[in-house]
């Protein structure tokens, strides 16, 4: 029998959410054919508008569950005389009904993934069912990859809300937190945030699908469980303070205003605003932190010559740290005179420099004249007023998150530079942590996990870019030094194929473009099955999530960022005032 002093959380979780063979729950089929390499087939028993695309099912084969996912609804005949011919209006109604039901039917195609051992009848056999029992909650059955089929004729349901647990958890125990619900049924989904923050992920969608939305939620989710750091680089000002929508005009809760004390806003710049409100600090980068591989990350945007290299090492080699703040003050066509009313270049020319170092003085002038947009970003300075990369580390070691919002300074070029220069350095202090952690030196701590959320990404990780910038190493190694990627794209095509493969866990909206489907299925097994069914999925609140953080595929109606999802979250139930709820519909 059971042991009733059992009672860890992992056990109640077990216990709660156990799918139980006396549970009511009508049959919507039979399996008639498939196999392990194609899609099972399921002829459906009821009508066809009862069950559609993504919905997730059960198929109940002897002690054995088969979970899965329709991928496909079609229409079938005994005889193709009896679907071509309208029968209903030849015949009474009641002959043409039988004769339908005899002869046209609806095959359901499921995508198996998973497959669990459900154990004896609790009823008919008590002490097999509770020793079967007894294995669960010690975690020895679990539902593991489909490697056989079920019977032929074996019932398909539509899932129950204890099938949905025992696979995706339960929002509250352990690290599951609920993402959304199924689209038949609406039963809750989670996703393990232990497990979404060990690789690097992405959220991805076409414009006006709600990709920012969900990010929200994610994040939201990861501070309120304290499962790993935050920094945001929040190009567009839309994490961390409260905005309003663009669409219904509603305010949206920022970051800054739920968490108030585990979220720090950074400006850009001194002096620096995020819509009319002052940061906690702002961010200013000594000209000494640029290095050249920072400015040739950039050789698209500034449309780099090929000489700048050799211009770049030239510099580093005259000046060392200081390269960037001699070559900005040196001046551009520039010329003394001798006696004789000869020319030469000015001491403090580019062109000075160029013939002394040993550098073409064109290639040189023309690269002073591409950096003068770095020269002129009022946020690089030749000393900051405080170390404040310092203090975001301090704050992402000290359990707070960290939304950096660019302002005013939303160019592609301010969001380039600046994210993969600080991006750059932080890696370099994790991985140093990391070593010291793992080597056994004294007083060194387990460095805390922490996840770089990164927007616009093919803007970083496109193939010209890959190779050049930070990001591409973390999502290809960074992750056995506690760092990780949340990138968020509207346009995954644009994202280089390697990065993408290395992403754990994907929750995508709806793509209209086929290659961005493609790219968001890169790698994954049943891509084609999951192509159709990312392509139908309505255009807001409805996502597919896939890969490391969810057991499988699975789509579901996206929880909505408001103030339901707050008090749901913080657990704030208490009344608004009627200014409250007049100011959240904007009047």
């Amino acid at each position: 029998m059971l042991n009733p002093e059992r009672n860890h959380v992992e056990n109640e979780m077990s216990v709660q959410n156990m799918p139980m063979k006396n549970e009511e729950q009508k049959p919507i089929g039979y399996i008639v054919g498939g196999g392990l390499k194609a899609n099972l087939q399921a002829r459906l028993t009821v009508p066809a508008q009862t069950v559609q695309e993504g919905a997730f099912v059960v198929v109940e084969s002897g002690n054995w569950l088969f979970y899965g996912l329709v991928t496909d609804l079609q229409l079938g005949s005994t005889d193709p005389r009896f679907a071509d011919e309208q029968t209903e209006d030849r015949l009474p109604s009641h002959l043409a009904k039988l004769l339908h039901g005899q002869t046209l039917f609806t095959n359901l195609e499921v995508m198996a993934a998973l497959m669990m051992e459900q154990g004896p009848d609790p009823l008919e056999e008590p002490d097999a069912y509770n020793e079967w029992f007894q294995k669960v909650l010690d975690e020895k059955i679990r539902p593991e990859p489909v490697k056989t089929v079920p019977q032929h004729h074996a019932e398909v349901r539509l899932a129950r809300a204890g099938d949905i647990a025992e696979i995706f958890g339960k929002e509250g125990e352990r690290s599951f937190f609920r993402i959304g619900d199924t689209i038949e049924g609406g039963h809750p989904v989670c996703v393990d945030l232990d497990k979404l923050v060990q690789r690097s992920s992405g959220i991805f969608g076409a414009t006006g699908t709600g990709k920012s939305f969900l990010t929200r939620v994610i994040l939201a989710g990861l501070i309120k469980r304290d499962k790993t750091a935050v920094l945001i680089f929040d190009m567009h000002n839309e994490y961390g303070p409260d905005d309003t929508a663009s669409d219904t005009g509603m305010r949206v809760p920022g970051l800054k205003g739920k968490f108030p004390s585990k979220v720090r806003m950074v400006g850009l710049g001194r002096g620096a605003t995020i819509r009319g409100k002052s940061p906690d600090y702002t961010l200013e980068i000594a000209e000494s932190d640029i290095k050249p591989e920072d400015v040739m990350m950039l050789a698209q945007e500034l449309n780099l010559r090929e000489t700048t290299p050799t211009t770049l090492e030239a510099l580093r080699a005259s000046f060392h740290e200081a390269w960037f703040h001699e070559f900005k003050h040196m001046r551009t066509n520039a010329y003394n005179f001798d006696e004789e009313g000869k020319r030469y270049p000015a001491p403090d020319s580019v062109e000075a420099w160029a013939n002394e170092a040993g550098v073409h003085p064109g290639a040189a002038e023309a690269l002073h004249s591409k950096l003068r947009r770095l020269f002129n970003a009022p946020y690089i300075v030749e000393q900051p007023a405080a170390n404040a990369l310092q203090q975001m580390i301090d704050n992402l070691d000290n359990g707070q998150h960290v939304v950096l919002s660019f302002g005013k300074h939303e160019t592609d070029l301010d969001y380039l530079f600046v994210s993969n220069l600080l991006t750059r350095r932080i890696r370099d202090v994790w991985e140093h942590r990391t070593n010291n952690f793992r080597s056994g030196h004294q007083g060194a701590s387990e460095p805390r996990p922490l996840v770089i959320v990164v927007e616009e990404a093919h803007k970083l990780l496109n193939r010209e870019m890959a190779s050049q910038t930070t990001f591409s190493t973390i999502a290809r190694e960074m992750r056995k030094y506690y760092v990780t990627l949340l990138i968020i794209d509207q346009r995954p095509s644009q994202i280089y194929d390697e990065v993408m493969s290395q992403l754990g866990t994907r929750i995508t909206g709806w793509l209209g473009d086929s290659d961005d489907i493609q790219s968001v299925l890169t790698g994954l097994a049943g891509r084609d099955a999951l192509r159709g069914m990312l392509a139908h999925l309505q255009p807001k609140e409805e996502v597919l999530m896939l890969g490391w953080g969810v057991p499988m595929p699975i789509v579901v109606h996206s929880r909505r960022y408001d103030e339901v999802f707050w008090e749901e979250l913080l657990g704030d139930k208490r009344r608004r005032s009627s200014e409250e709820i007049l100011d959240e519909l904007g009047f």
